[in-house]
């Protein structure tokens, strides 16, 4: 005689994910959450990858998310672990990411007695999560996990979080409770903002300088191709100007695209921009406003009265400006002739590292980019580069660039992935270097070393102003430098540095030929 095995909670939880379509799931769990780790040793329908600090899972989900527009899951160990990935969930949350999460909870029954790790994880989860849900039984498990899935694409993508309490993971439904399983849930239709064409043709016509502000996303997005070959031929027929949003969430760029640079950071450069534009069309991008509070600078930075709104984040902005451009009679598109930087040779700076990943990025690559550094250098350079897509640090939350290249590696392998960062923010989700080694990822991580926070040296010295001994001691890297070719080299990526332009190209090309990742520390 047998005994029939009853499915748990877990068991129809990962059921119900996969059969909506999630097929991956970045984990760092811990004893709460073990009932989903063994339910995952008996199903191959959601693969599992382990991150050693959490917010390398929530950033590996946002690049998955960002590159695939569907939802991975995060596995996380309570409210302090839900809490260690917040940063790279308040990024995700900026570049509307569908991601799921699931947090493991004290059992039912002993939440009353307020041990140490019990927490208010609802008041955590709400200001990153779209919509927050905790599961109140083992038959609740797969409806919740079918309504998180269909809440994380709501809205042009969010986070959905779901609260998993112990017991309900490892609880049972009998025969006559049946398992649960459920079909396959409909993706919510996406409610679209108004948008009147003859309205906004008349604008247009009536706009002496316009601007068009391109937000980032997926195809459809004010920075998918479709949408930038009909903002250029837009700007043809007007004449107009457009920018990239400051950080987008995704970027097309290389040869055969527009040349449209992203709006600088800074308020005065950012303000020379839109104030000479008497019309600023927002295509899929937020109004913008200056980074942080300046003195003498309002925070908004384009009055009410110059905006006209095209398409808000997540909608269709290609489709609509395609229709623009015809009302307009704009002429065809014709892709604009982008000279290659000429081969850089010395000792490295910032447009020499531009320039050698211009010339030798590889075709389709996706590169993730994080810090001000080399970031900004490169995005300029590469209109001429070949065809690759842009990732970049969209909520200001430090700790993006690894674990989004990560994600992006596991989201689509088929395509080379460029992690460009900075060496100060780097460290924040370091450990990110050992999930590339452990998962074998294709990934090049070109590390920026000038050994201090530049960004904040930058601020300090705002307006002329002299950056003192006490404020360069605290945004120096300097003492002790780090060894970033050993620290990879112990983490399992193979490493190197360069010193010249020369180098760099030499062993990044030598990097992108090889199988796994690697490290490649330029010295600034």
């Amino acid at each position: 005689m047998t005994t029939e095995k009853y499915p748990t909670g877990a068991d129809l939880l990962l059921a119900q994910l996969a059969a909506q379509g999630v097929d991956t799931c970045f984990a760092n769990p811990g004893t709460t959450e073990l009932d989903v780790v063994r339910s995952m040793e008996t199903q191959d329908a959601v693969r599992c990858v382990i991150g050693l600090q959490e917010n390398v899972c929530t950033g590996a989900a946002d690049g998955y998310g960002r590159m695939l527009g569907r939802p991975a899951a995060t596995l996380l160990h309570l409210g302090p672990g839900f809490a260690n990935g917040i940063a790279n969930l308040h990024n995700a949350k900026r570049a509307h990411t569908p991601i799921v999460n699931l947090i493991g909870d004290h059992t039912s029954w002993h939440l009353p007695f307020d041990a140490p790790l019990s927490s208010d994880i609802e008041s955590l989860a709400r200001p990153v999560s779209g919509w927050v849900h905790r599961i109140d039984s083992v038959a609740d498990a797969a409806p919740a996990a079918a309504q998180a899935v269909r809440q994380s694409l709501a809205h042009g993508g969010q986070s959905a979080t779901l609260i998993f309490p112990a017991d309900y993971q490892y609880g049972t439904l009998d025969a006559a409770a049946g398992s649960s399983k459920g079909e396959a849930v409909a993706a919510p239709s996406p409610s679209l903002s108004h948008f009147d064409l003859a309205a906004g043709v008349h604008a247009l016509r009536q706009a002496k300088a316009p601007l068009f502000l391109l937000g980032g996303g997926g195809a459809l997005s004010g920075l998918g191709e479709r949408a930038q070959k009909a903002v250029a031929r837009l700007c043809q027929v007007l004449p107009g100007r457009a920018y990239a949003e400051t950080f987008p969430a995704r970027s097309e760029r290389g040869q055969g695209l527009p040349v449209f640079d992203r709006l600088p950071y800074f308020p005065e450069p950012a303000r020379q921009v839109l104030d000479a534009s008497d019309l600023v069309v927002l295509v899929g991008a937020l109004p913008p406003v200056t980074y942080f509070g300046y003195e003498g600078h309002a925070s908004e930075m384009v009055t009410p009265d110059r905006l006209l709104l095209l398409s808000q984040p997540g909608e269709d902005a290609a489709t609509r400006l395609e229709a623009l451009a015809e009302a307009l009679a704009a002429p065809a598109y014709v892709a604009p002739q982008v000279p290659m930087p000429e081969r850089p040779t010395g000792e490295l700076t910032p447009q020499k590292i531009a320039a050698v990943l211009a010339r030798e990025l590889p075709d389709q690559a996706i590169v993730s980019v994080e810090g001000g550094t080399c970031g900004y250098p490169f995005y300029a350079a590469s209109a001429a580069a070949r065809v690759h897509t842009t990732l970049t640090n969209t909520g200001g939350a430090i700790g993006q660039g690894l674990p989004v290249a990560m994600g992006a590696a596991i989201a689509c392998p088929e395509r080379p992935v460029v992690a460009l960062v900075s060496d100060g923010s780097t460290q924040y989700t370091i450990q990110t270097l050992w999930s590339m080694a452990h998962e074998g990822l294709n990934v090049v991580v070109l590390v920026a070393a000038n050994h201090q926070y530049a960004i904040l040296r930058n601020e300090l010295r705002r307006g002329g102003a002299a950056l003192g001994e006490r404020a360069a001691a605290m945004t120096s890297l300097e003492n002790p430098r780090i060894d970033w070719v050993l620290l990879a080299q112990s983490y399992g990526v193979k490493a190197s540095r360069a010193q010249t332009a020369e180098a760099l190209a030499e062993q990044f090309a030598k990097a992108v030929a090889t199988s796994g990742p690697s490290l490649i520390e330029m010295a600034l």
